[in-house]
């Protein structure tokens, strides 16, 4: 098991149980204590867990925590993967498209590299060096300016001046978290006006989010959940949560774990 996989499994066995124990870790995961301690050092580093003595324990919710993009990178990889196939199916070659930044919209990014002929507009610097690094003549890829943000977002003035004349297709928007009564939200406030600005930049808003942003809240809302077109999460959403969204949401599409598995609701 890799070290990204490792420190995966640890980050959800910290969210369902609160705590983990190092001696647990070592004769499940059969690595040395030594190891065990790298990852949860890892995690630790980028505020995901708390180190205590002989193991960790769950951080204090925080409307305002934003973790980096390395960090989120390791959770939900599979939901992420099938959210992500989902959404491309929406892309039409030739279009123009939005992005916000994340880890679940840089996976949409990943499955449109062979798409031809599109225009995409982000705020996101590693989609927009995804996209660059695949070198697609027949791609044009815009990137804002602003404020770079620890999950590596440009945010602030520069770049909601930059998406106020932008009018595209469709918009790909990851959230932070998302409630009935809050709508949309991010943990970064000058993040939620550029979120606000790539909202109304686009014909369709089509929100791409595991089940695990259900019922969190960020520091600021941008949208309210009905003022998304599509929305597309995992089936391991709650049948409460599903039955909310589908009362609100333009569309709900819940995936499974096989690409072939997709449920419209």
């Amino acid at each position: 098991m890799l070290a990204e996989q490792r420190q995966g499994h640890i980050l959800e066995l910290v969210r369902r149980d609160g705590a983990v124990r190092v001696s647990d870790l070592v004769r499940d995961l059969g690595v040395s204590d030594m190891t065990i301690r790298r990852d949860l050092g890892v995690l630790a580093a980028s505020g995901l867990v708390q180190k205590v003595h002989g193991g960790a324990t769950l951080v204090a919710d925080s409307a305002s925590y934003e973790p980096s993009f390395t960090a989120k990178s390791t959770l939900e990889q599979q939901e992420k993967r099938t959210i992500a196939r989902e959404a491309a199916e929406l892309v039409v070659p030739g279009t123009a498209i939005a992005m916000s930044a994340g880890t679940t919209t840089h996976a949409v990014a990943g499955e449109l590299l062979d798409v031809p002929g599109l225009t995409v507009v982000t705020n996101s610097v590693h989609i927009a060096d995804l996209l660059y690094q695949h070198g697609r003549s027949d791609q044009t890829v815009l990137l804002t300016g602003g404020l770079r943000t620890p999950s590596d977002a440009y945010v602030g003035p520069l770049a909601v001046n930059a998406l106020i004349s932008i009018h595209v297709d469709l918009v790909f928007m990851g959230v932070h978290g998302m409630t009935l009564e809050t709508g949309f939200t991010t943990p970064n406030m000058l993040e939620a006006e550029t979120d606000r600005a790539l909202v109304d930049a686009g014909r369709r808003l089509v929100v791409c989010a595991d089940h695990t942003k259900w019922g969190v809240v960020g520091i600021s809302s941008f949208a309210r959940l009905d003022e998304a077109d599509i929305l597309i999460t995992d089936s391991a959403l709650e049948p409460a949560a599903a039955a909310v969204l589908e009362e609100t949401v333009g569309e709900l599409v819940l995936t499974g774990h096989d690409s072939q598995d997709r449920t419209t609701v």
